[in-house]
């Protein structure tokens, strides 16, 4: 379910993977703008939709095509207004998909099965295009809301008027959780290890050897087997500092030494100088650790929670002295929603299993106040850390009241605001804006004039 729900947001803007190819055999059913929505578009969108139970799985065809036009307005009018979105912009988000994806899966060829590509480039490419064009909306929504403010008349109001019809939302339990985390350090030998074989690495391809076949074989970069360690980099690609830095630092053809990221150890070539745009590739390697460093991090933490289970030191307290994770330890421990930046979270919401689908488990059945057992953790980056999680405050499922929900709320009424004002927008630009819709669904009765040449 979790992998469906993600790829909803991707229907939302795709055409068919291979739309180019089959345009003939599918058939287009609607242009808007330079913009176009093929007959298996809507079996796709309407497909994901059921899969992952939405409301609008039932809609129909009219409805679903009414939605995908929508966006597709928005789409092409963002252009018309010079907003810009590139590959690099999304290249972040792709990746993050895509590894989710073979997560998910398991391998590269479960993922390609299920999602009918021939291989992963393909893959990347359609996730590319689509990820701009909904960046696309994104922004051209943003333009239009801009603005889009709510009184407290306005919220009082909205409120009443949920009230009037019985229908208030139910708001289901929330968590703000906090935690303790110690990182798991290779040892100094282990660095020395890895920084003397990337230094020999550098002397052969400076000798001559091939870059590309030395990062195949030694690259612990995960995207190694579909690039080979190449990327292409400004100054203000997404890439972490230390890596622009070492990369816009040496000549074409040059090897850089060693150096650190939150990754591991890299070695960068510069394979080409096109003005402010370079081509690299790089060699990653991460220091391991030993079972019994582990395990020695991990009584550390055991008797963490044990003085604060005795009274003897406080949680805060021990975040304070102890933990290693940067961005918690400001909060006083408190994790962010790296969805809205808040420190709650839905305890059965989607966003909460997608960031920290290994925490779920452990803190669905605490009370407030209590702690999960020390446990062991890895980021995306290969970071490696034993963590302790406190259940700090738990909010539990409640019909909204105004007066405890009032944020809520006030998010709830600008959000239905902004709606109507892209509803608006939309019925305006569509005058403007050409449009044409197949004879198969012109018996279609559209809430928007997108009939307006039929």
């Amino acid at each position: 379910m979790t992998r469906i729900i993600l790829i909803i947001v991707i229907a939302l803007t795709a055409l068919n993977v291979t739309a180019q190819k089959k345009i003939k055999l599918d058939g287009v059913i609607a242009v808007v703008g330079k913009n176009i929505v093929l007959s298996s578009d809507i079996d796709k969108y309407k497909f994901e939709l059921e899969q992952a139970g939405e409301e609008m799985a039932s809609k129909s065809s009219c409805e679903i095509l009414e939605k995908m036009m929508e966006q597709k307005l928005l789409a092409h009018h963002a252009v018309v207004d010079s907003l810009v979105a590139t590959e690099e912009s999304v290249k972040p988000m792709v990746d993050r998909k895509i590894e989710y994806f073979k997560q998910q899966m398991g391998s590269d060829e479960k993922v390609l099965g299920l999602y009918g590509f021939d291989n992963m480039d393909d893959l990347k490419k359609e996730l590319t295009r689509i990820e701009i064009e909904s960046s696309l909306i994104g922004q051209m929504q943003q333009q239009i809301t801009s603005d889009v403010a709510v009184t407290p008349e306005e919220v009082r109001n909205y409120f009443k008027s949920l009230e009037n019809q019985d229908a208030l939302p139910e708001f289901t339990t929330e968590v703000e959780l906090a935690q303790i985390v110690l990182n798991v350090e290779a040892s100094e030998e282990e660095v020395e290890r890895v920084k003397t074989k990337l230094y020999k690495i550098k002397n052969e391809v400076e000798e001559g050897a091939n870059m590309k076949m030395k990062a195949i074989l030694y690259s612990e970069d995960p995207s190694v087997t579909q690039n080979g360690g190449l990327y292409t980099i400004t100054r203000e690609s997404q890439f972490v500092k230390e890596f622009k830095d070492a990369a816009f630092s040496i000549d074409e053809g040059q090897v850089s030494e060693p150096f650190k990221t939150d990754f591991g150890y890299h070695i960068v070539k510069v394979e080409k100088v096109r003005g402010q745009t370079l081509d690299v590739r790089h060699v990653l390697m991460q220091p391991k650790t030993s079972a019994d460093e582990k395990e020695l991090i991990k009584q550390k933490l055991d008797s963490i929670r044990a003085e604060i289970s005795n009274g003897d030191l406080s949680f805060e307290e021990a975040v304070s002295k102890y933990s290693t994770d940067k961005v918690s330890k400001k909060n006083k421990g408190v994790i962010l929603n790296p969805f809205t930046n808040e420190s709650t979270f839905r305890l059965s919401g989607e966003q909460f299993m997608r960031a920290f689908p290994s925490l779920h488990s452990k803190v669905f059945n605490l009370k407030q106040g209590e702690m999960t057992e020390v446990f062991y953790d890895e980021t995306r980056e290969g970071e490696k850390m034993f963590k302790l999680v406190l259940l700090h405050k738990k909010m539990e499922g409640h019909i909204a009241d105004f007066a405890k929900d009032y944020v809520k709320i006030q998010n709830l009424a600008l959000s239905k605001k902004r709606q109507e004002s892209v509803e608006k927008w939309t019925q305006e630009k569509v005058e403007d804006t050409y449009i044409k819709i197949s004879d198969d669904f012109k018996d279609c009765q559209f809430k928007i004039n997108f009939k307006k040449n039929i």
